[in-house]
């Protein structure tokens, strides 16, 4: 069952108590459901898929996933191994999506394209890329460039082929997204005013293609300067919706270009950036919201996306502190807020959005957006670590089911162990162990398989992320960030929802 399918079962016991708020008295509304907070949460259920179990890499022989029966895998782009260009291959794997799917004779290759979450580093991790944005230094008292940036991967007949530098000098490249016409929005995670020595700064959008010799290393500055998170494309308008990672002071943005038909460099040539608000209420804490919640929301011009960091008081009267430039013209209109907008994913329609830090008890919730209505809608919150951990990226499936991949300081521990976890949502919302994170090895296991012995170490509370479908969903590519791995899995996805 799809997303929707959960929210109109969930909604028969839920939206008399719940209505939305334009159609209530609005601060009465929103009283009464801040004071539900705790009710209506997700719950942990036993996955459809059955359960996990440590598998073996058919790429190394080493057990580093755990997943259900008949479920396999293949490594591959690890730190340390060589790319293209004979350079070694950086870490911080993030996020991650398919822009190209083509038949070359007989075969079948795929083209993803993968982040670096690296800001100021050591030079040796400067991605030497045919695209660079900034080749200057964090400052002129140290060597320490930009680390941060994009591999192309190949994908071909089920094994991987090669690795490729494709966009270099750029900083905490966290998540981002896919586009219609076939390219890879890569988002800066960064909040800060700081100027490099080349006189560049970083918290911007780029788009990178899947030739990298095409991709031009400039920022789309219209798209607004702040700890960009992940962005979505929807097809029928164009318009980009995006994220923000800043506790306590994430907006909910969308950029509307002038280019309404995309395509390749099209969103760099001008647009119009927006913030979410709530229609009838001023500053909403979107945060705090139960299961059900539901809201109508208009949007607010950003006159100066490229703006400075700066204090704002809202239309409510609530004063926000050192928040990004984009943020502050938001609240001082009265938009919305997160706690820490991470993943979002398009489907059919309507946005899938995650607060990594929302819900009663700070450990995620995930809003559905109609986009035809612009009626925001909670269908996940999770009232505790063992249901759902602080999920991150999160994607869904070509058959319209979510997964969610987690990030918390502290993974989880349950049934299967200790060590972060992808998270399926069942077509009720409720959520599902699907796999675990395996990675517990030794200095001799890594060399052994032909990897870096400085990798060694126990590795499963470190984060998945970049979780995507190929098209004809067969195969799930995922991140494991550190240190540093990527995964191609598949198996038996009919046995459940994904």
């Amino acid at each position: 069952m799809s997303p929707t399918r959960r929210n109109l079962l969930k909604g028969l016991a839920g939206s008399t108590a719940l209505p939305a708020l334009p159609f209530l008295g609005a601060f009465a509304a929103l009283q009464a459901q801040q004071a539900l907070a705790a009710n209506g949460a997700t719950t942990l259920v036993d996955s459809p898929y059955g359960p996990i179990a440590p598998v073996k890499d058919l790429a190394t022989g080493l057990p580093l996933l755990q997943l259900p029966a008949g479920f396999t895998y293949k490594s591959f782009g690890w730190r340390g191994d060589l790319m293209t260009d004979g350079k070694t291959c950086p870490g911080g794997h993030d996020g991650m999506g398919v822009v190209l799917s083509r038949k070359v004779g007989r075969s079948t290759e795929l083209v993803l394209v993968r982040n670096h979450e690296i800001g100021g580093t050591s030079p040796s991790n400067f991605l030497d890329a045919p695209a660079v944005y900034d080749g200057g230094t964090v400052s002129t008292t140290t060597t320490n460039r930009f680390g941060g940036g994009t591999t192309n991967l190949l994908f071909r007949d089920g094994n991987w082929v090669s690795m490729t530098p494709s966009l270099g000098g750029t900083a905490t490249n966290c998540a981002g997204g896919i586009t219609p016409w076939g390219t890879w929005l890569t988002c800066e995670e960064v909040g800060s005013d700081a100027v490099s020595t080349a006189g560049k700064k970083h918290g911007y959008v780029f788009e990178v293609h899947s030739d990298p010799a095409l991709t031009t290393g400039q920022p789309i500055k219209g798209m607004g300067r702040f700890a960009h998170e992940a962005a979505a494309v929807d097809p029928a308008t164009g318009i980009v919706y995006q994220t923000e990672d800043s506790s306590g002071k994430s907006g909910f943005y969308r950029y509307i270009p002038d280019v309404k038909n995309g395509a390749p460099g099209t969103l760099a040539m001008g647009g119009v950036l927006q913030m979410a608000k709530v229609k009838g209420i001023n500053n909403v804490n979107l945060a705090t919201m139960p299961v059900d919640a539901k809201y109508e929301l208009e949007w607010v011009t950003i006159a100066a996306p490229d703006a400075n960091r700066g204090d704002a008081v809202g239309l409510s009267g609530v004063r926000i502190t050192n928040a990004a430039g984009p943020f502050v013209q938001g609240w001082v209109q009265g938009a919305a807020r997160m706690n820490r907008g991470e993943g979002i994913w398009y489907a059919e329609g309507k946005m899938y959005v995650m607060d990594t830090a929302g819900g009663a008890v700070q450990r995620g919730t995930i809003w559905e957006l109609d986009l035809a209505s612009q009626v925001l809608k909670c269908i996940y919150s999770s009232p505790s670590a063992l249901v759902g951990n602080m999920g991150d990226n999160l994607t869904v499936s070509p058959r319209n089911a979510i997964l969610i991949c987690e990030d918390a300081s502290t993974a989880a521990t349950d049934a299967f162990g200790f060590g972060q976890r992808l998270m399926g949502l069942t077509g009720l919302g409720d959520a599902y162990i699907f796999a675990k994170n395996n990675i517990n090895l030794t200095a001799a296991q890594l060399v052994g398989a032909g990897k870096l012995a400085s990798l060694a170490g126990d590795g499963r509370g470190n984060e998945f992320c970049g979780a995507c479908f190929d098209p004809t969903g067969r195969y799930l590519f995922v991140n494991i960030q550190t240190p540093g791995v990527t995964f191609a899995i598949t198996g038996p996805w009919a046995k459940g929802p994904l």
